[in-house]
């Protein structure tokens, strides 16, 4: 009993994260309110264990995820139809690299200068690859599934060390379920063109 008292906050946000990405596996647009919530929580847990660039991260989370909702919800201009699934478009792959490399950069330099992180390389590392993940998400990008893989592969072992250790056997979890979205989406995806 005490071991599920100290875990509490790691146990509900893994209970909403495994809603999040069940939702998000069929597409579905409540994943962003259920989002809404677990990033919520996510901020004082982060804080507690001083996983602060995730913590800071749940706010940019907050903000995208109002935007990705407007963005999955809202017609497009000239259909009746929400954003379709479509491939993350090539001339962005260059930009979008060297804006997690300069943003892992500097969130490293930040957590080392600023914090008493003993995790700043994995923290800034999923950080920075995180914000393009869900930008990806919110435009409904196919390839967004490989953002997440790579992000939820670092973020289980992180956590994992970091005890946190229903998250990260969410993670885990993660891992398998993005590789099914990924298939899922794409065959989604074919079947709408």
């Amino acid at each position: 009993m005490e071991f599920i008292i100290a875990h509490w906050l790691d146990i509900v946000t893994t209970i909403l994260g495994l809603a999040y990405i069940l939702l998000e596996y069929r597409a579905s647009a409540w994943m962003w309110l259920v989002g809404f919530l677990m990033q919520s929580l996510g901020i004082v847990l982060y804080y507690q264990k001083g996983l602060y660039a995730d913590c800071c991260m749940e706010f940019y989370y907050l903000g995208v995820t109002i935007y990705g909702w407007w963005r999955w919800v809202k017609p497009k201009a000239n259909s009746q139809k929400p954003i379709a699934i479509s491939r993350f478009p090539k001339k962005l792959i260059l930009p979008w690299l060297t804006i997690i490399a300069v943003v892992w950069a500097i969130i490293y330099c930040l957590l080392v200068t600023f914090t008493n992180s003993n995790v700043p390389l994995a923290d800034s590392f999923t950080t920075a690859l995180s914000i393009i993940g869900i930008w990806a998400l919110a435009h409904k990008f196919l390839e967004q599934w490989f953002i997440w893989i790579a992000v939820d592969v670092v973020t289980c072992v992180l956590y994992f060390y970091k005890d946190i250790p229903f998250k990260a056997s969410l993670y885990a979890l993660y891992v398998v379920i993005a590789v099914f979205g990924y298939f899922k989406w794409r065959k989604m995806m074919k079947s709408a063109q």
